[in-house]
């Protein structure tokens, strides 16, 4: 994104766009929203759905016959749906039915219910679509219904059968699953299910009808508005019960980690102690399971962001940041091997995960029992990670785990005859090749560990 830029995703709504000024988020109103805009603001809707933090704040900054401009509470760092744990997925969900419920409650509709229209903010799911909310129109059915099916509801029923992994297929399809796969993909028993049966199965039926013959059943199609209450409630009410069948080898990593508790503790210490030294405010811990040693950092940090390949981990992850009510911590799903790409249209619509962190800019970054992952299972090479490191932050916490390390060995071992190519995995190699991105700050051992601790500042 640039200054003075109209958004590269913002071009599909004819009612406004979002624009960067300054390196701050805006939002044009077209005078085809007026009268929308203006009657949720006449009834406050607006103040109540802030106070119930059902949609994003925004300030207005202009008004004229021309435009509007309103100014949205700026989010640090945005996260997309491939990259939300299955528990985030569900909040997205139930979130933008409960806006929809509130929006009917007050004669209101949403008319778009994209997954991209949910963002995570101070802990919690937030719908960030000003322009979404339409006029509700009596007796019509929801005219985003199929797109929340596509974008919210299949693939957290695929994922309930499929394992979380399967969320992150949306990144293939901007606009939504189609409702053929989607179908393809459930058990034949799920057809005898009432709910998946009208909700999916049937809908995917007319999936491949003629587009003329779609538009002459929207418009004959009605629906009361009691109907549509109880369609949102029963669609609430499913996926608030949805739970994965999958188990984790990380979610409870911390239980069977090869660290005795001296070790664990003088890491934490460590990591802590240099964060404060560093005066970080912000931090991306890009391996961070369940946010453990980001929760035991005491210095006050404005943002973590906490990432880890394991869904089960984000959960739990997740879990804690709204149990503890933490504003501060922003867990996602990341695989460092294959971190999401730049999609959509140009491929500019959805930034890549990279290009999102380098604009961040976070303090500090930590790379915690990560290095022999990159390094033995991805083939990585040191100058290539140290690059990858040096391009995210000022400094960077690394941990590397010595070739006597019970994990690093297993993931040698596992390479069977190639092992002895695998030579180059060692201290000074990576001491060597990391001092050509990074001035070193201070190095540990720790106690009781075949582990090292670094603290560098990028060059």
């Amino acid at each position: 994104m640039t200054n003075n830029t109209q958004h590269a995703s913002s071009y599909r709504d004819p009612s406004g766009y979002v624009y960067v000024e300054n390196n701050v988020i805006k939002r044009i109103i077209f005078p085809s929203y007026f009268p929308q805009y203006k009657a949720l603001e006449k009834k406050d809707f607006f103040q109540k759905a802030f106070q119930h933090k059902l949609l994003i704040p925004h300030k207005e900054i202009e008004n004229s016959d021309t435009h509007i401009c309103i100014q949205p509470e700026q989010i640090p760092f945005i996260t997309y749906p491939y990259e939300w744990s299955f528990q985030q997925y569900k909040e997205a969900a139930l979130h933008t039915l409960k806006l929809q419920k509130y929006a009917l409650q007050h004669d209101f509709s949403l008319k778009d219910a994209t997954a991209y229209n949910i963002a995570f903010h101070k802990g919690n799911a937030i719908f960030i679509d000003t322009l979404s909310l339409d006029f509700y129109q009596e007796n019509t059915p929801w005219r985003a219904y199929k797109q929340f099916v596509t974008h919210f509801l299949g693939p957290l029923v695929v994922a309930k059968y499929h394992g979380a992994e399967f969320l992150k297929t949306m990144s293939n399809f901007i606009d939504g699953i189609p409702l053929k796969l989607i179908a393809s993909l459930l058990p034949g028993k799920t057809k005898l299910n009432p709910f998946l049966y009208t909700n999916i199965h049937l809908l995917a039926k007319y999936e491949n009808k003629h587009q003329e013959e779609d538009v002459k059943a929207t418009k004959e199609a009605t629906l009361s508005k009691k109907g549509l209450f109880n369609i949102i409630d029963n669609l609430y009410n499913y996926i608030k019960k949805l739970q994965l069948k999958e188990q984790s080898e990380w979610g409870n990593y911390y239980q069977k980690t090869n660290y005795s508790n001296t070790a664990f503790q003088e890491k934490s210490s460590i990591i802590n102690e240099w964060m404060q030294q560093l005066n970080a405010k912000t931090v991306i811990d890009v391996g961070g399971n369940d946010g453990t040693f980001v929760r035991e950092i005491s210095s006050e940090l404005e943002l973590a962001l906490v990432g880890d390949i394991d869904n089960n981990a984000v959960d739990q992850n997740y879990y804690s940041v709204k149990k503890n009510k933490e504003q501060n911590m922003l867990p996602f799903t990341i695989d460092l091997l294959n971190p999401s790409a730049a999609i959509g249209f140009q491929n500019t619509e959805r930034f890549s995960f990279v290009q999102r962190v380098q604009e961040f800019k976070p303090d500090a970054t930590l790379a915690l029992a990560l290095i022999h992952h990159l390094s033995l299972t991805g083939n990585v090479p040191f100058e290539n990670s140290a690059a990858f490191f040096a391009s995210f932050s000022e400094h960077l916490i690394i941990e590397f785990p010595k070739r006597a390390d019970s994990y690093a060995t297993r993931l040698l071992n596992a390479k069977a005859e190639f092992k002895d190519q695998f030579g180059h995995y060692n201290l000074e190699n990576f001491e060597k090749t990391y001092s050509a991105y990074f001035e070193l700050i201070a190095k540990k051992e720790i106690t009781d560990s075949e582990r090292v601790l670094y603290v560098f500042k990028k060059k």
